[in-house]
């Protein structure tokens, strides 16, 4: 999602755009992008160290005549750079996280060369930054951070208020993440559990909008089946319409175990959202405990039940929150200040390439 919106807003601004994503694997994407009048191509590996591919990309950057090739994470990474490398075109490479880039000794070699060949190494975040250093023995100073950025996107609440039932004087929270382990839904459930336990009165109703679903996806619904919670906790897959939510919800919570810049996190903030996450990775760079959301330690039950509890049962608390949330994202998290950050990047890769040409 962020390579797509930030390719749009960079066609706003009237600069041609060429995505090009794996042959098979991203469907959704490729038509995505059609779907928003971009012509996006695909490259395809016939085996994992495919020297062919490289060939490839290249009579690709011929035919579009690429000014200046920007890869997201370790495939493309690698392989637009060699290509670029050779066409003497300059190459931005922004790695997003992720356990697996540098897990193995050979990814780690062909990830670090691929640096070397980059005109920037961007990372999404100050610990993604951190991250990657120490994972492949460089200093710090070889990435620059660019963090994520979110449209401006106001959603309406009327038509998913009443397909989820919602009630007058309901607390509505969401969670939006795919049902994996990480992003630890279960937890959450388990915070709203304990708070039923303990005696909240205030009516809640949470959403989870599930992304395309996970392994998680069936224990979570033996667990609202056995908590009798089926009347108040709806996991929905495959929502195209998380404005619509973000504008539903009166908490967005984001209990996962590890994270970098997500983006469902910045749309909850541009979305003026109370927020409840944890402090994992590069959320506490976007948000100050107590000022713009309530950070937790990754995998406290207590913490998130607490903080949940604190928003449950506060009006004008999470009315003070999201408002700074708001203003903070306004301030650094826009596709608008996103796209600002990599044009001036790219203008300056130009200018060195033009004088090194002279």
């Amino acid at each position: 999602m962020m390579v797509f919106r930030l390719s749009e807003e960079l066609r706003r601004r009237g600069h041609a755009v060429v995505p090009v994503g794996p042959r098979s694997g991203t469907g959704w994407m490729g038509d995505m992008f059609r779907t928003a009048g971009f012509s996006p191509e695909t490259f395809w590996l016939k085996r994992p160290i495919d020297p062919a591919c490289v060939g490839r990309f290249i009579q690709l950057f011929r035919r579009h005549a690429i000014d200046v090739v920007h890869s997201h994470e370790f495939t493309m990474g690698v392989y637009g750079s060699a290509a670029a490398r050779l066409l003497g075109i300059p190459h931005v490479l922004t790695m997003h996280g992720g356990l697996t880039a540098t897990k193995a000794l050979r990814r780690r070699i062909a990830l670090r060369w691929a640096i070397r060949q980059s005109g920037n190494t961007v990372a999404v975040s100050n610990a993604t930054r951190k991250d990657f250093a120490n994972d492949l023995g460089l200093r710090e100073t070889a990435f620059t951070v660019v963090h994520n950025g979110v449209p401006s996107k106001a959603g309406s609440s009327e038509r998913v208020r009443q397909e989820f039932g919602c009630k007058e004087g309901e607390t509505v929270i969401l969670a939006v993440g795919n049902l994996e382990r990480n992003k630890n839904h279960r937890m959450l459930l388990e915070a709203l559990v304990r708070l039923q336990h303990d005696g909240l009165s205030v009516p809640w109703r949470l959403i989870i909008a599930a992304g395309r679903g996970g392994d998680e996806h069936e224990y979570l619904l033996e667990y609202v089946r056995a908590q009798h919670l089926d009347d108040r906790v709806h996991i929905a897959t495959g929502r195209s319409d998380i404005a619509d939510l973000q504008a539903l919800a009166d908490i967005f919570v984001m209990p996962s175990l590890w994270e970098g810049l997500p983006m469902a996190l910045l749309e909850a903030m541009v979305a003026g959202k109370a927020i409840v996450a944890s402090a994992t990775a590069g959320i506490p760079e976007a948000i100050d405990n107590g000022r713009e959301g309530i950070l937790v330690p990754p995998g406290d039950l207590d913490a998130l039940a607490a903080g949940l509890g604190t928003l449950l049962t506060d009006p004008e608390r999470r009315r003070v929150i999201g408002a700074a949330a708001l203003a903070r994202a306004n301030r650094d998290f826009t596709v608008q200040v996103m796209a600002d950050r990599y044009l001036e990047m790219y203008g300056r890769l130009l200018e060195r390439r033009s004088s090194t040409a002279r």
